[in-house]
């Protein structure tokens, strides 16, 4: 399935976000999204590190969404799963 991840800035003053890296990847299911998402993290170029990820189908739905603990940098414990609409 295709999928969209973007890594994203968060500004503390309002809340806004900046996407600072973007991919569309193939991925077997959602597990496999979260874990390139996790090598995209310390691999792709990026102008500074990200506040977060976002990965959404390729019709936008999203389905899986990290904040980032400052200093460290994994998804794997500071995950949360989307649930508005």
């Amino acid at each position: 399935m295709k999928v969209v991840i973007k890594f994203f800035r968060i500004r503390t003053p309002d809340g806004a976000h900046a996407i600072i890296g973007c991919e569309t990847v193939d991925a077997i299911d959602q597990n496999d999204a979260v874990a390139r998402a996790t090598r995209l993290l310390d691999t792709l170029d990026m102008p500074q590190r990200p506040d977060g990820v976002t990965i959404t189908d390729a019709a936008g739905t999203p389905f899986h969404s990290a904040l980032f603990t400052r200093g460290r940098y994994t998804m794997d414990n500071d995950n949360h799963e989307h649930r508005d609409t």
